[in-house]
């Protein structure tokens, strides 16, 4: 879809700080992330909810691996999955690292990272996958 951004995202049109990428699928860190290492998971076909992509089970295991990596790479004891979808009509899932002492995310919070720490916050997470 030519206004989508995750689609731009797909094509390389926009930069982003990558964690995991195949044929099908693209992780990258979220801009405006609910907690360090907030990883958006699309794929990079234009489909409008999760369950519409055909390997609808292949996407979840490369959710699982990418969140395996997150508790790796940042010492997160859980990790949290969100598919509402609303923001950006692209399907997407949230793999949300939860540290110590947090319950669950709250979707209003929205953290900050310099351009630096992101870097190193891919890469970190990266290297585990």
């Amino acid at each position: 879809m030519d206004n989508c951004i995750f689609c731009k995202i797909a094509e390389g049109k926009i930069p982003t700080n990558k964690v995991y990428e195949d044929e099908n699928y693209l992780g990258l860190l979220d801009i405006a992330p609910l907690n360090k290492g907030h990883v958006q998971l699309i794929p990079k076909k234009h489909y409008r909810w999760v369950w519409d992509v055909p390997d609808f089970g292949g996407y979840w295991e490369v959710a699982r691996k990418v969140a395996k990596a997150q508790m790796k790479a940042l010492n997160a004891p859980m990790v949290e999955f969100l598919t509402h979808g609303m923001d950006v009509e692209h399907c997407h899932i949230w793999i949300v690292p939860i540290y110590k002492d947090e319950a669950f995310i709250k979707s209003e919070e929205r953290k900050s990272f310099s351009d630096s720490e992101m870097k190193d916050i891919a890469d970190k997470i990266r290297k585990e996958i």
